[in-house]
């Protein structure tokens, strides 16, 4: 099973990067996690739409056309979603084909603060509805406190954070086993 992962942030040191490298290494058998680039997707203009999508676009939703699942890992900004994630999803929702539809997708994400995403997950699945995805429900992956959960390499130390998003790909494994 494929999964293509997207990090809501562009951030070279970006913890939400770190947790989706710690998922593809937490992978269960048979699951790999390709890891996209969205740094170079373009604000979303229908007139630019209209007129042919950006190159980046266009690769980015072959990406997610040839994958079999997905997994977004985003920070919260301002208690919603960050711009650059937004802006993504925008582009990928707007015909022709829009490449989220009918995909399993799973959401997790990493944050400094105390609810570690809770509040742009909840929005992330309004959004995600509205792309007609079907999204894992449980479990829910919250990294709190994000900053002492991971080491000086990047990688994630945090025992509890390990086993929820070893079970999240599994639930998103099983998903995507059943909607095929």
């Amino acid at each position: 099973m494929k999964v293509l992962g997207i990090s809501g942030s562009l951030r070279a040191a970006s913890y939400n990067t770190m947790a989706l490298r710690a998922a593809q290494k937490l992978a269960p058998a048979g699951v790999t996690i390709e890891i996209a680039d969205i740094s170079a997707i373009p604000m979303y203009n229908d007139d630019v739409r209209a007129a042919g999508e950006p190159a980046a676009v266009v690769a980015l939703k072959e990406q997610v056309r040839h994958a079999d699942a997905l997994l977004l890992v985003t920070p919260e900004y301002n208690f919603s979603i960050p711009g650059v994630l937004k802006n993504t999803l925008d582009w990928m929702s707007r015909p022709p084909a829009p490449p989220f539809d009918g995909k399993p997708v799973a959401i997790m994400g990493a944050s400094p603060g105390p609810v570690g995403t809770a509040r742009v997950q909840y929005h992330l699945r309004q959004v995600l509805v509205f792309m007609n995805t079907f999204t894992v429900n449980k479990p829910e992956v919250f990294i709190s406190h994000c900053a002492g959960k991971f080491d000086a390499q990047g990688e994630l130390t945090d025992e509890a954070s390990r086993k929820f998003i070893g079970d999240l790909l599994v639930s998103l494994q099983q998903l995507t086993t059943r909607l095929k």
